[in-house]
């Protein structure tokens, strides 16, 4: 098998894994910096809204790197997704089909079901609630725990901050209670 062959399969989690990981010595190394993705909407206001707001008066400038990581981040989901994906279909475990197919959504080897990710269904009700409610949570929850899933279980725990072992801790249980109790009852509502 070739390299090329070799990107585009998916890749075991013990390789992925370690990948991501060794993301916190290196940033760390290469200046003291830390990874995490929501401060660079942080620094985006900051650089762009000249608002006398308090919570983006701060040297933005000093933090600038983050953007470039994720310009880099979003540049390569570009790359991979255009000339790097995987022309097989994605492959879902038989437990998930039918457990999707209880709430009535259709699996259709997509990274993302269209049933419910879709244009379409930005301006219906079940858009409202995915797109719109699921944003606003997932950004005051983001705000609320000082950071994101990234800055708090990967760079966070890696620094054995206590913070960010009570932030994933809580990440963990409510994803858990989404899936397995919130989501399929608001499903049904909104069906």
């Amino acid at each position: 098998m070739s390299l090329f062959e070799t990107i585009l399969q998916p890749w075991p989690w013990y390789i992925a894994g370690a990948l991501i990981g060794l993301t916190v010595p290196t940033l760390l190394l290469l200046g003291n910096k830390h990874f995490g993705v929501s401060s660079s909407l942080r620094h985006i206001c900051a650089a762009c809204a000249p608002a006398s707001i308090p919570f983006f008066q701060y040297n933005w400038k000093k933090e600038s790197w983050n953007l470039f990581f994720v310009g880099g981040v979003l540049l390569g989901g570009l790359v991979a997704s255009v000339w790097l994906s995987n022309p097989q279909p994605i492959q879902v475990a038989p437990a998930t089909i039918a457990d999707l197919q209880a709430l009535n959504i259709t699996v259709d080897n997509n990274l993302m079901p269209a049933s419910i990710f879709t244009i379409d269904n930005l301006l219906t009700i079940k858009g409202l609630f995915f797109f719109v409610i699921g944003g606003f949570m997932v950004g005051f929850g983001t705000r609320y725990g000082g950071g994101c899933t990234s800055g708090h279980a990967i760079m966070g725990l890696s620094n054995l901050q206590w913070p960010s072992l009570v932030a994933t801790c809580c990440f963990m249980v409510g994803g858990f209670a989404m899936v397995h109790l919130v989501f399929p009852w608001l499903f049904q509502l909104i069906a």
